[in-house]
């Protein structure tokens, strides 16, 4: 099965951009008419589009972050208090203010009441609930534990977005300051050198050979400060572009696994997600394969994400999980080890979730201390530049001073 990404016209005229799991095109053009759409578009998800990233951006799924976590937390409450699944959506359907998730809550009612699951209902919400979701949903459905499926998927949304919360608040404060360096050096090499240079130019001096590099350094930030800026756009959006290229973004995730101290970060935060998707699945009643198509899925390192499709082969022949992840030499070897515990003692999904605590916690670790380390670097860089270009202006002065006394 392939991941496709789609668009299609509905009932109503409105256009709908989402992605489906489907054999063929073929496949996913007809489920489109079948729902009642009109099939615009159908193309495999990992060719991407021209302007797909940047669309993302600017329109977020109706559900997404917080707001999925409250969602599924209130349906497992009202589930739990005993009410019917469409009476749940129905009092769900008032409580958020965008219009585009009431659209969505209400379809998905409107479906539960024709007599659809509710896996089924959010599957054809073109592509606002994930396979994870979906399928946990439906797992939870044939067992006849919804209310405590949600319960944990709830929990591991909350999980997964505390992780991803703390990756990001990690960068920002480092980011910010990148910003500001570079700001403040381009505003004193192309403002207040260039001040310098034409001083030393009416004056005829001898500089020194290093003052002199500073000072066209200097001029050129001042005469050419719009490439300064254009460059680094120009080379993200080339970067951008490429990454949708399959090929290239498979050897850059590999080069990033490579990298001294970046590479073993990547592969914890990975491996964290990787096993609490896996454990929760597991846990739910998922398949073992299932939950192997579904976890590569969630991972953002595509070479991870072959290391565990090829697992995911080795494991249909009879192979263990723990074997076949180490294959790929690419997952901690611990992770790797208590995985293999789990299969041993029969407890593989309680194994995977406290991997995913060990490796949660091990890269909170690996983040302050990388936050600790990276704001002094960073200080002391824009310290020691400052210095440079303080001490290449003013030592001609200096000598000027000495020479004049």
């Amino acid at each position: 099965m392939t991941l496709y990404r789609y668009k299609a016209l509905n009932a109503r005229g409105e256009l709908l951009d989402g992605q489906m799991e489907a054999a063929s095109e073929q496949d996913v053009v007809l489920r489109l008419q079948e729902q009642g759409h009109l099939p615009v578009e159908a193309r495999p998800a990992s060719e991407g589009g021209g302007d797909g990233a940047w669309k993302a951006l600017f329109k977020p799924k109706p559900f997404a972050g917080q707001r999925l976590v409250q969602f599924t937390q209130q349906l497992a409450t009202l589930l739990g208090a005993g009410q019917p699944l469409d009476r749940a959506l129905t009092i769900l359907l008032d409580l958020p203010e965008d219009s585009a998730a009431r659209r969505t809550l209400l379809d998905v009612r409107d479906a539960v009441r024709g007599g659809s699951p509710l896996s089924t209902a959010l599957e054809r919400q073109h592509g606002t609930f994930s396979r994870l979701y979906v399928n946990m949903i439906r797992a939870g459905e044939a067992g006849g534990t919804l209310h405590e499926t949600l319960q944990r998927l709830a929990d591991y949304l909350e999980r997964s977005r505390a992780l991803r919360g703390r990756v990001v608040n990690a960068l920002i404060y480092p980011a910010i300051l990148l910003v500001m360096v570079g700001g403040s050096l381009l505003f004193l090499l192309g403002y207040v050198v260039p001040q310098f240079a034409a001083m030393y130019e009416s004056l005829d001096a001898t500089l020194p050979f290093f003052t002199r590099i500073v000072l066209g350094i200097g001029e050129l930030v001042r005469d050419w400060w719009i490439l300064l800026l254009v460059l680094p756009s120009l080379a993200l959006w080339w970067l951008d572009r490429r990454l949708r290229d399959p090929a290239f973004r498979l050897r850059f995730d590999e080069r990033l696994l490579g990298v001294r101290f970046a590479g073993p970060l990547v592969a914890r935060l990975e491996t964290a997600r990787l096993a609490r998707t896996l454990g929760t699945l597991l846990r739910n009643g998922v398949p073992l394969l299932g939950a192997l198509g579904i976890g590569r899925n969630v991972l953002g390192n595509r070479a991870l994400a072959a290391d565990v499709a090829a697992a995911a082969e080795e494991v249909k022949g009879g192979a263990g999980l723990a074997t076949a992840l180490a294959r790929g030499k690419r997952f901690p070897r611990l992770a790797v080890q208590m995985i293999q515990v789990g299969e041993e003692s029969g407890a593989l999904d309680t194994m995977l979730l406290k991997t995913a605590d060990t490796f949660e916690q091990e890269t909170a670790q690996a983040l302050d201390r990388m936050l600790a380390a990276l704001v002094p670097v960073i200080t002391m860089a824009l310290a020691l530049i400052v210095m440079v270009v303080i001490l290449a202006v003013l030592v001609p002065i200096y000598d000027l001073t000495n020479v004049m006394g």
